[in-house]
């Protein structure tokens, strides 16, 4: 490990451990169908970030890298939570818990439940033909948002939390790439 300059404290040294560069996948190429165009952008982001987040060593993914309190595990638990909110009406009571793994949850299994909520999520958009309908959401009051509304959401909260997860994991074992 090379001793660094932390960047959001220049007077002290971080070792960052080298590791190899994982190849950047390329954005998706998809048909000129917008339905397409923003499932394929999503799946792109979910398959990233999942594989940003496992394979993290542990207890090092759990722990925060940065003032804030963010984890890598916390990141990928949060989007878990915001999939099944946007795209299956689960009730979430505190969003800041989101970001916080249960201590018995591992990477494998937080990587594991996020899979599982983005394949139900998936399963839930296939019904949903017109992007301008409002989302289906059982269990949750009032209305809805539209399907493209919750999909251009859900990539734009992937994609935020992916470039965290991006450079938490850096911070951990110098990983780098998607």
């Amino acid at each position: 490990m090379t001793p660094e300059r932390a960047p959001h404290s220049p007077d002290k040294e971080i070792a960052v451990p080298s590791a190899p560069r994982r190849k950047d996948a390329p954005p998706p190429r998809t048909a000129n169908d917008e339905a397409d165009v923003l499932r394929g952008f999503l799946d792109y982001l979910r398959v990233s970030i999942a594989a940003k987040v496992e394979g993290a060593p542990e207890p090092q993914a759990r722990t925060p890298m940065v003032p804030s309190g963010t984890s890598l595990l916390g990141v990928l638990h949060h989007l878990t939570a915001v999939e099944g909110a946007t795209f299956l009406g689960e009730q979430v009571g505190d969003w800041q818990a989101t970001f916080r793994p249960d201590p018995q949850d591992g990477v494998a299994d937080v990587v594991a439940r996020y899979r599982a909520t983005v394949d139900r999520a998936n399963k839930a958009l296939d019904a949903c033909a017109d992007l301008g309908a409002p989302l289906p959401r059982p269990g949750r009051a009032g209305s809805s948002p539209s399907v493209r509304w919750a999909l251009a959401h859900m990539i734009e909260e992937t994609g935020r939390h992916a470039g965290h997860a991006d450079i938490l994991r850096e911070l951990i074992d110098g990983a780098t790439g998607r």
